[in-house]
């Protein structure tokens, strides 16, 4: 049985596919899913996250915008995009807890993008869901 991981990885697989410009890919989520063994709760888990990631994505893309500092979204790259719009539709809208989400954010970075993107989402999914002014830290 897949783990919550491995249905994540395929979701940001999914996310990368329609921010190329795959439309469609919502078509084939299921197939695909199936073809990386990600069934039964997992499965409904990875379709959820995937559908209702898309469905928020401007209020998602504006709130990674906002925690930017000096990078430019255009110039992120589209794996590390697709990592940070889970995590920030994770911890801003299905209210998984912060440490869970980052920490699988980075594992994520890690096996899928460059060596200096773990750091990157690390400090802006940190910087997600907090009041812009906030001393929490």
């Amino acid at each position: 049985m897949a783990t919550r991981h491995q249905a994540r990885r395929a979701v940001i697989g999914l996310l990368y596919a329609y921010d190329l410009g795959n439309d469609g890919i919502k078509k084939y989520s299921e197939e695909i899913l199936e073809s990386d063994k990600i069934r039964n709760k997992q499965r409904e888990f990875s379709l959820r996250l995937f559908e209702k990631t898309i469905e928020n994505l401007s209020y998602i893309d504006e709130e990674i915008i906002k925690h930017l500092d000096s990078w430019d979204y255009k110039e992120i790259g589209k794996v590390e995009k697709a990592i940070l719009r889970l995590g920030t539709y994770e911890i801003l809208i299905e209210k998984t807890q912060r440490p869970i989400i980052i920490n699988e954010a980075v594992e994520l970075a890690k096996e899928l993008a460059d060596e200096k993107s773990p750091k990157f989402i690390n400090g802006v999914l940190d910087a997600v869901g907090k009041p812009i002014n906030s001393s929490e830290g």
